[in-house]
């Protein structure tokens, strides 16, 4: 009988005032570790905060709350970044890394190409001085570096800009289309060649200008000897009209010249290679075929006047390409200095 007492004794649960105890004694404990915190330094703090022994935590949770912590954040990036590739894959599906989305009118590039000249000063990229001291080898050694940095892809067959598409040699009366690359013959630049120094040393110095690349544009010929805007050139119209074929019209023409009367005077006689003074039609329009090359045209000014900073207008001459002197539209402008 008293087993049988001893056992339903077991069963009870602890009276209500130890567990009422067992909080008092709690929060006496709290209490007691508050003000033991207040009297720690900082240092103490610190450490308290990055593992408290006691409580067995680090930076205030426990091991499992990390881990539930980790677990959370895992998949809540996981899952975001997974969102945003699918995003990226379904964009990048929209795109070809050939054709530009934006083309002519809708680009900001727009419709009106620029024109560029090599050699640039490489020590200042918002020069335009040409400064060239024909008797000083190390001057112009400089400057036939700095231009063969450019050219070395035209000269070289096989450079990674070619790419593996083969490069064909174009006639006028072609029209070039996706895959079809047009070489650019350097010999009719001659004498404007490396093995020539371009002439640096007999201070005739040959400039390459380049017509600046926009896809999908194609220029709109003056091919008619009759019908040459008043404000060209006089020997730029002869030059047209002395070309019999009429293909061979097909070009952007350019003229170079000084841009002021007395600039006119210093420069003296231009020359212009190729002989046909201008970018061949067969070139356009650009579509981004891999291995295309832009065509030059090198301008070498035989006789400049030394000791005088020369200004030089360069433009280019097609219908749709719209010439204004104070942004640069349709032309480019370099200054020359021979010492």
């Amino acid at each position: 009988m008293a087993s049988e007492n001893n056992e339903k004794s077991k069963k009870q649960p602890p009276p209500r005032s130890l567990s009422k105890q067992d909080e008092l004694l709690h929060l006496q404990a709290q209490y007691f570790l508050e003000v033991k915190r207040k009297d720690m330094t900082t240092k103490d703090k610190v450490k308290l905060f990055l593992w408290d022994p006691d409580n067995r935590t680090v930076m205030g949770r426990t091991s499992s709350g990390w881990a539930k912590i980790g677990i959370f954040y895992s998949i809540f990036y996981g899952m975001l970044a997974a969102l945003v590739a699918i995003c990226m894959f379904v964009f990048f599906l929209t795109l070809d890394p050939r054709i530009p989305k934006y083309r002519t009118e809708e680009s900001i590039i727009g419709t009106n190409p620029g024109m560029g000249f090599r050699p640039m000063p490489d020590n200042n990229e918002e020069s335009t001085l040409i400064w060239l001291q024909g008797s000083n080898k190390t001057n112009y050694e400089k400057w036939k570096i700095n231009l063969l940095s450019y050219l070395d892809k035209y000269y070289t067959p096989g450079k990674i800009e070619k790419g593996n598409i083969p490069v064909k040699r174009c006639s006028y009366g072609e029209k070039l289309v996706r895959g079809q690359v047009c070489d650019v013959d350097v010999r009719k630049w001659d004498p404007c060649t490396p093995d020539n120094h371009f002439d640096y040393p007999r201070n005739a110095p040959c400039i390459f200008l380049k017509l600046n690349r926009i896809y999908g544009w194609e220029p709109e010929y003056y091919n008619d000897p009759n019908d040459l805007p008043d404000d060209m050139p006089q020997q730029l119209k002869d030059h047209i009209r002395n070309i019999t074929h009429t293909a061979e019209r097909n070009n952007v023409w350019v003229t170079c010249a000084g841009e002021n009367p007395a600039d006119v005077e210093y420069l003296g006689p231009v020359k212009y290679y190729p002989s046909i003074q201008g970018f061949p039609g067969y070139y356009f329009p650009y579509l981004n075929s891999e291995g295309y090359l832009s065509p030059l045209l090198a301008v070498q000014f035989k006789r400049p006047v030394s000791g005088i900073v020369i200004n030089i207008e360069c433009r280019a001459w097609a219908k749709n390409i719209k010439y204004r002197r104070n942004d640069r539209s349709g032309s480019v402008h370099f200054e020359l200095l021979i010492d």
